[in-house]
């Protein structure tokens, strides 16, 4: 007779076992899920030119901030007043629109006279006319300072007027006053003998003789006398 087969129940701890190892297969972490986020791509503050950002008008450059005005390459010349016009100063608009270089000292004739209204007004005029073969601008204040015959010398002081393009073709004379209060006392400690002047955006002077009819100027040299801007001469 034969004997029916028996099965054998599996072992209780070998089904612990492959639970075990089944589980662990299904839920294991992966290596790549688990890295730290890559750190070296750009911050989005220095996409944008935050600080660092070596963009064109970055921190230390006030060219290119957003909202700023771009100024002037120079103040404006008419607010000269109370300073002194030892040097020559030219009209900054006239650099940037006038089609004309600047006249230099050796491309002028110039020469001063008495231009005195009457006998209460004190007023010396300043002639420069282009003796060169271009046309120049002379536009701004001339430089002024008066040589007295101590053997001293003091700036004049500028007008507030404001300056305007003054361009000369050859031969055109541009002028320019200097204005003063006449002294009536006899006792002025001013007695100019020269009128040492700097053109426009110019650094070499010229040496002018006080003209000898001019009014007797009150001094000392202060604001009592003026220098008022280079124009067209009527």
């Amino acid at each position: 007779m034969t004997r029916p087969l028996r099965v054998r129940a599996p072992d209780a701890a070998a089904l612990t076992a492959a639970a075990a190892f089944s589980l662990t297969a299904c839920s294991g972490s992966d290596p790549a899920a688990s890295e730290p986020a890559d750190q070296s791509e750009p911050s989005v503050a220095a996409e944008a030119g935050g600080a660092g950002s070596a963009q064109p008008g970055g921190a230390g450059s006030s060219a290119g901030a957003p909202g700023t005005k771009a100024q002037p390459d120079n103040a404006k010349s008419g607010s000269g007043q109370g300073t002194s016009s030892r040097a020559g100063s030219g009209n900054g608009a006239a650099k940037g629109g006038g089609k004309s270089k600047f006249c230099r000292t050796n491309d002028l004739t110039t020469k001063a006279v008495d231009s005195s209204p009457d006998q209460k007004v004190g007023e010396v005029t300043v002639q420069m006319t282009n003796k060169g073969a271009k046309a120049c601008s002379a536009t701004g204040f001339a430089g002024v300072d008066l040589k007295d015959n101590d053997g001293t010398s003091a700036p004049v002081h500028r007008g507030g007027e404001q300056p305007r393009i003054t361009n000369l073709k050859p031969g055109d004379t541009a002028t320019f006053s200097i204005s003063y209060k006449v002294d009536f006392s006899g006792d002025s400690l001013a007695s100019p003998t020269n009128i040492i002047v700097t053109p426009p955006n110019e650094t070499h002077s010229v040496s002018l003789k006080w003209p000898a009819e001019a009014l007797k100027l009150a001094g000392p040299y202060d604001d009592k006398i003026q220098v008022h801007p280079v124009g067209i001469a009527n």
